[in-house]
């Protein structure tokens, strides 16, 4: 192999190559477990969690299995999408039962509730059901049979009240321009440290899920933001993987994809698709964090009343 003219050992290269992989992997993996998201219904898969025991459960269980973080969205009995606080207070309440110190994020998403005032209500809960953090998409964008629409106005607003209200953002990205905007908010000071963000990968408008497309939006990250990589269906496993190899946490879960393999032939539950990371993570030597470290790390509240 060459550097310049001269001819440099492949043992040294190793070596090189080792002394990165260490060094990028010296923390304890993140996993966040997406459980239901807005789109899964159970004509889609019958593992899906859709009621409020269910969610518990699959939380639970997937916190049992190495997950320190749960990325909550809440549906109605029918499976529609929904927004009340009484809802969310259930879910929260009956996970943090089980699982106190587990760090829950909620979603404040725009694709279904365009109303201001119902995307933010959840964030009103107060005791064991408030959320330690919220999503916060930094931009606009569309779906493959929809659009979500974040105006940078709301964004900001957005921003303003969790800080108001002690719940930190759990950012998503979606391609290089919100990678941009999160920049932008940093040099502001609209956004403060510690900060984590989520790559959402694989959608069919923005960025996509190779291993180039993860290198290259995580090159443009702001030095210092704590970052997850997750895949939009079959994209799911690679956004992983390259996390993982590369020292970033994982997002994953049934939100994202409803598959086990990637030829689309076995569904999935949330439990085995973290109990997948966890297995990757052994491989590259990653150990799983448990919720205080995360507390600790994005600098949450550790006293869940």
């Amino acid at each position: 192999m060459l550097n310049g003219d001269a001819i440099v050992p492949a043992s040294s290269h190793y070596k090189i190559l080792k002394e990165v992989f260490l060094m990028q992997n010296d923390r304890k993996l993140i996993i966040n477990a997406a459980l239901t998201g807005l789109v899964p219904q159970k004509a889609d898969t019958p593992y899906v969690p859709i009621t409020i025991d269910e969610i518990v459960k699959d939380g639970i269980l997937c916190y049992k299995a190495g997950a320190s973080m749960l990325h909550i969205h809440a549906r109605h009995e029918n499976g529609k999408p929904a927004y009340e606080k009484e809802i969310y207070k259930e879910i929260l309440s009956g996970i943090r039962e089980a699982c106190p110190n587990v760090v829950i994020a909620v979603t404040t998403s725009y694709r279904v509730h365009k109303d201001f005032d119902c995307r933010t209500e959840v964030l009103s809960l107060e005791g064991s059901a408030k959320p330690d953090m919220a999503s916060l998409t930094l931009g606009s964008l569309n779906f493959r049979n929809s659009v979500s629409i974040t105006e940078p106005a709301e964004i900001q607003r957005l921003i303003s009240i969790m800080k108001e209200r002690d719940i930190k953002p759990e950012i998503e990205l979606f391609d290089s321009g919100m990678v941009n905007y999160l920049s932008y908010l940093i040099r502001k000071k609209i956004l403060e440290f510690p900060i984590y963000a989520n790559f959402i990968l694989g959608n069919i408008a923005t960025a996509q899920a190779s291993v180039s497309d993860v290198a290259y939006l995580v090159n443009m990250l702001p030095e210092g933001v704590i970052w997850g990589g997750a895949g939009i269906g079959v994209n799911q496993l690679m956004a992983n993987a390259s996390a993982i190899i590369m020292g970033g946490h994982v997002r994953v879960g049934l939100e994202d994809n409803l598959y086990y393999d990637m030829a689309k032939t076995e569904l999935a539950t949330n439990e085995q698709l973290v109990k997948r990371v966890v297995e990757i993570a052994k491989l590259f030597q990653r150990e799983i964090a448990d919720p205080l470290y995360v507390r600790n790390l994005l600098g949450l509240n550790s006293n869940i009343s």
